[in-house]
């Protein structure tokens, strides 16, 4: 009776690991998309504090775009847009003025969430500083 007991249960384990595994699966990618998206929300805001910084002190346009793709490592700078407001050659001689740098960065995903989240995702920062 033991012995024919085991033989009508031998796949249950395959089955269960193949209803499983799916959802196993996309909540293992998920979680590494978000750590993705997370990194990059992260750098994106830190090169704009970076480049907002080196335009509050006076550099050029030229000097705070090669702060801010110097400060993101890890990211692709190709696809990075950035925008400097107001130009270096209006805000060259007015101290007090505020000065603001806008970042755009687009992240693909690799998990396909599909209609929930837009592929990509786009990242921004905004900051501003007055200059010194």
């Amino acid at each position: 009776m033991n012995r024919r007991v085991k033989k009508q249960e031998s796949g249950q384990a395959l089955v269960e690991m193949a209803l499983v595994l799916p959802f196993f699966l996309l909540l293992l990618f998920g979680l590494i998309q978000m750590s993705i998206l997370g990194y990059s929300y992260i750098s994106v805001n830190n090169a704009a504090r970076t480049g907002v910084r080196v335009a509050s002190l006076g550099g050029s346009d030229d000097a705070i775009i090669t702060a801010i793709t110097n400060s993101m490592i890890i990211l692709n700078n190709s696809t990075l847009t950035i925008q400097i407001s107001p130009s270096y050659s209006q805000r060259q001689s007015v101290p007090g003025q505020a000065v603001t740098v806008n970042i755009s960065y687009p992240v693909p995903l690799i998990v396909p969430i599909g209609g929930i989240f837009p592929n990509p995702v786009i990242i921004t920062a905004n900051l501003s500083m007055r200059l010194e």
